[in-house]
Parts: C-alpha cells; sequence; structure tokens
C-alpha cells in the first residue's frame, strides 16, 4: 500500500505505525445488533463521569443564531493510544477538546469562533485495544461533562471488517449509548456503527453523518432513509476513507498541485459516492481522513450541483498531528467557508518554550491546510431548501410621512415591452409629480423596456431598462413636468432619496460613465455656485455612476454652500441589485449602499439642495443645459421623502 494510505488491519500482518494487527476477539460477530440497539437507552459509560485532569475549561454556549459557525474537524488521533505498547498521551486531545469548547462563544459578538459541533473522523486508537479506549473514554468525557456537541466514527485501526463486524471496544465505548442524552443525536443504525446528529446553526438545522469505514448495503439503506426523512437540511457526510491525496508527502512544504483539485475518489470512496452521495443533493460537503496529506476537489453530483470532497490527516506530521484539529468557519452572510488548522496543544505552550518542530506545527497554513471555500448557500441549497421569495409590498405601504415622489414600475407594461416618448409613469405618492418618457433622435425602439427583475427586498417587483449611452449619444430617459411640485423643494429641514440599480456586462466606462439614475436639471454656474471643485456646466445635483470602477457618487451643491458636497461610495459589482439611498439631516449629507454608509461621506455643513425650479430626470443627465448621457442598466423604485429616514423606514426595511 501506498505510504500515504493508513493500512487496514486486516490488510496488513506486521506490528507497525501504519497497520496494527487487530486482536480475533474483535472479528467476532457476538450479539452486536441487537447489544447496539439496547444500548442506545442505556447511560453514558461511567468513565465518562470520571473528572479528568488538566486546565479548567471554560462554557459550551454556541449561539444557534449567528451567521458565523464554526463546525471542528478532529482527524486521526490513533499514535496517542496505543495502549498494547504503553503508549497513551491524552494531553493533546484533550487540549484540543478545551479549546472547542472554550471558542463555542458567538463569532459575530467577538467572544470565540462559535464553534457548534466537533466531528472526528476516526482512528481514535491505533490498536484497537479496551486500554486503549479506556483512554480515549476518559479524553471524551472532557466534552461530555461541558455538554458539547460532537460525532465520532470508526476507522480501520479501530475495527475491522465492515458495520456488521459486531461488538468490539469501540462500541463498547464510544457506541450510541454515549450519545444518548445528547440534543444533538438523531440516532444510529442497528449495528450502531453509523450515527445521525442535527445541530443548530445559523438560523437552521444541519444533519451530520457519521458513517463506518466500511459501510455495508444496510448502513448506506439507513443512512439514505435519514437523509430522505430530513428532506430540508443540508447534509455534511463524515467517514474516514473517501478521498485520497494525489501528491506526495515526500518535502515540505508540500509541493501539492493544484490545491483546490488534488484528490480523488478512493476504491471505496467511489462506492459511497454511487450508492449515497451522487444521488443526494442535500450532501454538500464530505470529510474524511485515512490518508495523507491532506486534499481537496469539488465534483458534480447527479442534481449538477458542487459537492465539496475534503481530506485532512495529520498523523504523518510532528507527534502523530497531536491532537491537531481544523476549523471550518461557515460565513452565512459572505457566503463563504473560511478553514483554518490548528494545534491547541501548541499554541497552550509558551511560545518561548516551544521546540523547533512544535513551533512549526502550532498553525499549519499551506494552501491545503488554510484557504477559502466559495459556497453560495441560499443558491447551492436552493434545490432541496429554496427561500421563499419576498412578496411584493403594495405601494401604500411604502408612503411614509413627507413622501413627495414615489415612482415604481409595476402593473403597467408587460417584461421586455418598450415605452416610447410620451408614456407616462405616476407618481404614487399623489403630489402630481408624474414622470414623462423623453426619447433622443436616433435610439433603437426598445432602448427603455419595461422588466420583471428586482433587488430582492424591493417592495415592487419590477424595474426599468435602460439602453443608453454616448459615442453617439442615444436612449430614452423621464422628466418631471415642468410645473411638478417636486421640481422647487429645497429640502431645508432634510431628506431622503432612494433607488435601486443594477449594472448590465456590457457596462463601458467610456460609454456609460458618469451617466445619471437621477439627477436635477439646472446648471452650477447657472445658480452662481463657484469656487472648489465647482464645475459650472454640471446639474445641481446627480446620483450617478463614476467611469472608475463603476462607483455611486450623489453630488450636490447645498443651500448653505457656493460649492458642492459629494458622497463616494465603492465600486459596484455588475449583475447585482444594489439598493442606493442619499440621506441629509439638515446639516450633514450620507450615502448609504446595501443600507451601510459609504467611506466618504463628508463630514461638512451640508444643508438643503438647491434648485433652478426645473425637472428631475430619471436616466437623463444634462451638461449646460442640455442632455449629454443617458443611462444604461436596470432602476427599480424611487423615492423622495422631506425628511431623513432611518435604515427601519427604508425600501428594503422588513
Amino acid at each position: 500500500m501506498s505510504h500515504r494510505d493508513d493500512t487496514p488491519a486486516q490488510e496488513s500482518s506486521g506490528q507497525n505505525r501504519r497497520g496494527f494487527l487487530r486482536s480475533t476477539a474483535l472479528a467476532g460477530a457476538g450479539a452486536a445488533a441487537g447489544g447496539a440497539g439496547a444500548a442506545v437507552l442505556g447511560a453514558p459509560p461511567a468513565a465518562a463521569a470520571e473528572a479528568t485532569g488538566g486546565a479548567r475549561t471554560g462554557t459550551w454556549r454556541p449561539d444557534p443564531t449567528a451567521l458565523r459557525f464554526t463546525l471542528a474537524v478532529m482527524p486521526d488521533t490513533q499514535f496517542l493510544y496505543w495502549g498494547s505498547q504503553d503508549s497513551v498521551n491524552r494531553t493533546p486531545q484533550e487540549a484540543s477538546f478545551r479549546y472547542v469548547v472554550e471558542n463555542s462563544g458567538d463569532a459575530d459578538g467577538g467572544n470565540g469562533d462559535n464553534i457548534v459541533f466537533m466531528a472526528h473522523l476516526g482512528d481514535l486508537t491505533q490498536d484497537a485495544d479496551p486500554s486503549s479506549f479506556q483512554q480515549v473514554d476518559k479524553a471524551f468525557a472532557l466534552l461530555d461533562r461541558h455538554g458539547a456537541a460532537y460525532s465520532v466514527l470508526a476507522g480501520n485501526h479501530d475495527v475491522s471488517g465492515d458495520d456488521s463486524r459486531g461488538d468490539t471496544a469501540y462500541l463498547r465505548t464510544m457506541g450510541p449509548q454515549r450519545f444518548a442524552h445528547a440534543k444533538t443525536f438523531a440516532g444510529a443504525d442497528p449495528t450502531g456503527y453509523n450515527t445521525a446528529h442535527i445541530f443548530r446553526a445559523a438560523g437552521r438545522s444541519w444533519l451530520l453523518l457519521a458513517l463506518d469505514w466500511r459501510t455495508s448495503e444496510q448502513g448506506f439503506a439507513w443512512a439514505e432513509g435519514v437523509v430522505k426523512a430530513h428532506p430540508e437540511l443540508p447534509v455534511i457526510l463524515t467517514t474516514h476513507d473517501l478521498v485520497y491525496s494525489d501528491y506526495d508527502d515526500n518535502v515540505f512544504p508540500y509541493e501539492s498541485g493544484d490545491p483546490e483539485d488534488n484528490a480523488v475518489l478512493s476504491a471505496y470512496g467511489r462506492t459511497v459516492w454511487d450508492r449515497l452521495i451522487d444521488g443526494n443533493d442535500q450532501i454538500f460537503l464530505t470529510l474524511n481522513g485515512h490518508y495523507w496529506p491532506p486534499a481537496r476537489t469539488t465534483a458534480k453530483n447527479a442534481a449538477g450541483n458542487d459537492v465539496h470532497l475534503h481530506i485532512t490527516n495529520y498523523q504523518n506530521r510532528y507527534f502523530g498531528g497531536g491532537g491537531m484539529i481544523r476549523l471550518y468557519h461557515f460565513d452565512l452572510a459572505r457566503n463563504t467557508i473560511d478553514v483554518e488548522t490548528v494545534n491547541p496543544w501548541i499554541l497552550d505552550q509558551e511560545p518561548e518554550s516551544r521546540s523547533p518542530l512544535a513551533a512549526e506545527h502550532a498553525r499549519i497554513t499551506g494552501p491545503v491546510d488554510s484557504f477559502s471555500v466559495p459556497i453560495d448557500f441560499e443558491r447551492r441549497f436552493s434545490g432541496f431548501a429554496p427561500v421563499p421569495a419576498r412578496p411584493a409590498r403594495p405601494a401604500a405601504r411604502e408612503l411614509v410621512k413627507g413622501t413627495l415622489a414615489y415612482w415604481r414600475f409595476d402593473g403597467q407594461g408587460a417584461p421586455g415591452t418598450a415605452l416610447t416618448a410620451g408614456d407616462t409613469v405616476r407618481d404614487l405618492s399623489g403630489r402630481g409629480n408624474d414622470l414623462t418618457v423623453v426619447t433622443l433622435p436616433g435610439t433603437a425602439a426598445d432602448a427603455l423596456t419595461w422588466s420583471a427583475d428586482h433587488h430582492p427586498d424591493q417592495p415592487a417587483h419590477a424595474s426599468l431598462k435602460f439602453g443608453g449611452g454616448r459615442n453617439p449619444l442615444h436612449g430614452s430617459y423621464l422628466t418631471t413636468g415642468a410645473r411638478a411640485p417636486l421640481n422647487g423643494e429645497t429640502f431645508e429641514s432634510g431628506y431622503t432619496i432612494e433607488t435601486f440599480v443594477m449594472l448590465p456586462l456590457d457596462w463601458d466606462a467610456g460609454n456609460n460613465g458618469w451617466a445619471s439614475v437621477l439627477s436635477r436639471r439646472g446648471s452650477a454656474g447657472d445658480a452662481g455656485k463657484h469656487g472648489r471643485n465647482t464645475d459650472p456646466g454640471e446639474p445641481v445635483l446627480q446620483l450617478s455612476i463614476s467611469n472608475n470602477g463603476r462607483e455611486p457618487q450623489f453630488n450636490h451643491y447645498p443651500l448653505n454652500d457656493t460649492y458642492p458636497t459629494t458622497n463616494w461610495g465603492h465600486g459596484l459589482v455588475e449583475l447585482r441589485w444594489w439598493h442606493l439611498a442619499v440621506v441629509n439631516d439638515g446639516r450633514r449629507t450620507r450615502l448609504y449602499v446595501e443600507g451601510a454608509p459609504v467611506v466618504d461621506n463628508p463630514n461638512r455643513l451640508s444643508a438643503g439642495l438647491t434648485s433652478l425650479g426645473l425637472p428631475w430626470l430619471v436616466g437623463g443627465h444634462e451638461y449646460a443645459g442640455a442632455v449629454d448621457m443617458v443611462f444604461h442598466g436596470s432602476v427599480g423604485d424611487i423615492r423622495i421623502v422631506n425628511r431623513p429616514l432611518g435604515a427601519g423606514e427604508f425600501l428594503t426595511a422588513r
């Protein structure tokens, strides 16, 4: 066998660190099925209640609602437990267990990693000897005493044969009876070697399967039944043998090839894939040990979705890995899993007292040990747990106190049909600020169309798609009437302007940069403005998209100054809807993107908005009194209010 394979006991004939011969008693079939089934109802082993020495441990306190949480993974710890050789050292593993408990605090609150569960990947012992499992029992008692949620499974150094093997020291020590009172324990198969666990994190339930290193047909059938009994839960599958690395460990740092695609299904792993993973879309992540060095790959299942296949194992490293743990930091706000590998036993040591080898292994930071996995969780889980779309809300609900104009684009034209010159969009505030379509000469008939596309939190499930640009100037825009009440408003007491925008992939800085989503006619020069940063030809107000990285900019001339105040946001990626809000409290102006303030919000007095009594433009921009640009992209609801609104009153508010 390859040195990268933790050779199975039944395939080994020598007493060595890769395959220690099991006692023939472990292969016996005696009374296992019935014994395991009965054991589920029993109490935890006596050893689990014994006090163990060591440092004081914190409190198990994961936050099940935080959008950031951590799954701790512990691979092969077999070299710490070789009882038949009188070689046992619980200290490293217990240090990791204390770390898991102490870092179960809320990650969002900054008190820890919010570790919600720990999964052991098998090979708890080197020799499967009862004396080894007595010590394993004492180590895991630390987790039991603190109510920590965890799972274990049997590796080839813990058992022999498949899950029909019957009674073993592993089963007597780490079988279902150990989890009888655990809140996360969801059941075991009749053999007791395959278990299911459900933990809460990020406001939902997650199913983790812990499967024997050689699962039989009945075990696969049981596992599939568990998955189907929980049809809306994402599933993490843990087992001992699934994928192996396709590179060697002869040098370090590893020459690991493509770190995102250097794992291959083993022969048994192919069986697990074919029998369980491929046809069950809920399984999105698999974790195994057994082989080394670490590796990962991604495969498409029968539904065409990604399944991330990871191997983690450090038994070949200093001190047999020393209880190394891998931390999978799930961040549902960022749609990312950040992975790091640490050794709490070494981290507990004073840095100056660590040996060179210990210092090297305190944190493993190579590309196969520290990395990020991007996952759009909502999209990945949509096939079995779709998130209901937020329903449209009636316009009347959005007419907050002080609303002077509210334009939305639902219930008027069929998606894809064009608006033509003279068409109108009503002001739903009832204040008479209706919009009228203006089309520039030479513009294509479909330069402005109705669309059903929208921001997920937008009240109206509709938008307008603008196809404007320059070189040459073309497009259609909308304007308020010459006598619209909004034209003369100066907003001395403050204001809130909101809208939704999306930029297409063909947006071009040269042809589309600096086009306005919303602007006000009348030039700065005509308004008597002058001084620093003043361009006399530019409009007195413009909410535009820059030509430098698609940054939103709100440039406006307040009543109290002769020069503009400019608020700048960050670059807006294309094909994504963005909510933009400008809020002025009568003294200062703030630009918000997706409810968050941008970095460049000037801290200067900026009272009111200068007006020449001229119309507002949607999708149009003028310079020196003439329209010179038309917007390219989509625009959703637009609301203008004569007072500052808090985020709880934005159009996106729930």
